[in-house]
Formats: structure tokens, sequence, C-alpha cells
């Protein structure tokens, strides 16, 4: 069965609430997910070697990782010198309280941090949402995002009120997208052994 390791951060439960649709996303593939908190990851060393696929979230805190998520990426420098995540499939997502609020910033670093450790980037593989006369704030991906999942928070509400549900459908599809994908990298690899 396919393993896809959630690894995330989330200051005050908006950032949790994305990475729970991220793994109902994966679980509609029947593929095995795992959440992961920062704060827990010594704890998951074994679970992230094992997983096919690592899904990276991060809130956006000042256009940047936060801090916590940093310290964890700074931490996983002794898998990358052993090369432990290499050939794994990776992706990321993040959310912030602005409409924009540097989110793609995010993303790059998600995307970075893979790409050190010789992982196989996954983008979000949705048009973008919401950019027409007939859009809404209902369509998937109305945040328009290519490289990962998107979602914004109003800053003075809790996660009862945000993300809204087409951000978190937009994190399921993106949970979706990399349990298939790691799968289909998984077949591969029995072919060509």
């Amino acid at each position: 069965m396919t393993k896809v390791a959630i690894v995330f951060h989330s200051g005050y439960g908006h950032t949790a609430k994305q990475a729970e649709a991220v793994r109902n996303g994966v679980a509609r593939t029947n593929a095995n997910p795992i959440l992961i908190p920062v704060e827990e990851a010594d704890n998951h060393w074994d679970d992230l070697k094992d997983a096919d696929a690592i899904i990276f979230g991060s809130p956006t805190y000042m256009g940047s990782v936060s801090g916590e998520f940093k310290a964890f990426a700074d931490k996983s420098s002794k898998v990358w010198f052993e090369q432990g995540w290499k050939d794994k499939v990776a992706a990321g997502f993040t959310n912030s309280s602005s409409l924009n609020g540097d989110k793609h910033s995010t993303l790059q670093q998600l995307s970075l941090l893979a790409a050190q450790h010789g992982m196989h980037w996954v983008s979000l593989g949705l048009m973008p949402g919401n950019n027409s006369s007939t859009g809404s704030e209902e369509d998937l991906n109305r945040l328009g995002a290519s490289l990962g999942a998107m979602a914004q928070s109003n800053a003075d509400q809790g996660p009862e009120h945000g993300p809204i549900p087409s951000d978190l459908e937009t994190a399921a599809h993106l949970g979706e997208r990399v349990a298939t994908i790691a799968r289909q990298f998984a077949a591969a690899k029995k072919i060509a052994a």
C-alpha cells in the first residue's frame, strides 16, 4: 500500500485543518496517510523514511514558512546527508490570512527543501479558479496556485471558520494527486527491478 506522510506545522489550527483535508484526499485513493505535526516529527523519522511521498505544510508567516517548520527542515539535514528521501514524491501546501500573503514564497521554500533532498515535486495540477466573471470563491484553486495548495483564513477567526470549503477541497485534490503519482512511481520501480 502506498504510504503518504503529511508533515506540517499549524500555529492556530487553520493549517492543521488543511492538513486533514490533504489526508482525506490521500485516503480517497486507498493509500495510507499519516499526519505528522512538526512538534512530533522526532517520533516519526522512520515513518518519513518508509513513506513513498511526503507532503509538506506550513502557514505563511511574514512571507515564509513558520519558525517551527523551519526547525524541522533544518533537522532533516541528517536525512539529506544520507539522501534518505531521494526519489520520493513531494508536494506542499500553505495558509495565510491574506488572499496573497506571499504564500508563493512559502511554496517555493517547500519545493526547494524537496529539491535539496532529491525528491520529485508534484504541482497542484489545477487550472486557476475564480478568475472570470463566472468564477466564485467556491471554485477549486480559487487563489490561482500552481506550485501547491493555497488557502486563506481570516486572522480574527478560528479554524471553525476557515479555510473555506473550496480551499479544503483544493487541499484534498493535492493529497489525491500526490498519492496517485506516488503509486505510479512505485509501480514503475517494480517494473524496472
